[in-house]
């Protein structure tokens, strides 16, 4: 195991259905071989229904906690995983919105990838921020105050705060890996 990210804390946010796979399992997995602590919270302290693709059901994933649980103050940053109704669910959860605003009053980094920007769009943090998403949320985001761009990887610091984005499950190597350098530069 690396010790790359040692003592870096991670959230991972999702509500407890429709969480795309992927873009939940692999920055896990990633951050924790290279060190990171992270803690998976959901909607509530129940299995969590992943899909691939959208619409293809996929194994459960068990949460560390509850989004009600969390302290913000214990974390270094959040990763946002997409899936259209993870996301859809997520953004109208007044505790996720909460969390969002929370770290980045504390200066901490938000990672946001394929639909997970909604939630980011309904806790009114994007303004002035470029970033990317899945497609179908560029007006939403270009609405919000947002400039959209399509990029495998996005690292934004305007507003004072970093925020750091990818389109799609294709863009998870370069997703974690961005998640991982901005965490070292941080903890250096």
């Amino acid at each position: 195991m690396s010790v790359e990210l040692d003592g870096v804390r991670v959230l991972i946010v999702t509500s407890n259905t429709g969480v795309e796979r992927d873009e939940l399992i692999v920055p896990r997995d990633r951050l924790r071989a290279r060190g990171a602590h992270v803690i998976h919270a959901a909607s509530e302290d129940i299995d969590v229904q992943t899909f691939r693709h959208d619409l293809i059901p996929s194994e459960p994933v068990r949460p560390d906690m509850a989004l009600s649980e969390v302290d913000p103050d214990t974390f270094d940053g959040m990763v946002i995983p997409g899936g259209t109704v993870n996301a859809d669910k997520l953004r109208t959860n007044a505790v996720a919105k909460e969390l969002v605003r929370s770290l980045i009053a504390a200066d901490r980094m938000i990672a946001a990838i394929c639909h997970g920007p909604w939630l980011l769009v309904e806790s009114a943090v994007v303004a002035g921020k470029t970033l990317t998403s899945y497609a179908s949320l560029r007006t939403d985001l270009v609405n919000a105050g947002a400039t959209w761009v399509d990029e495998p990887v996005v690292r934004s610091d305007a507003e004072g705060w970093t925020l750091i984005t990818s389109r799609k499950p294709g863009d998870l190597p370069d997703f974690v890996d961005a998640i991982a350098a901005e965490f070292c530069v941080r903890t250096s």
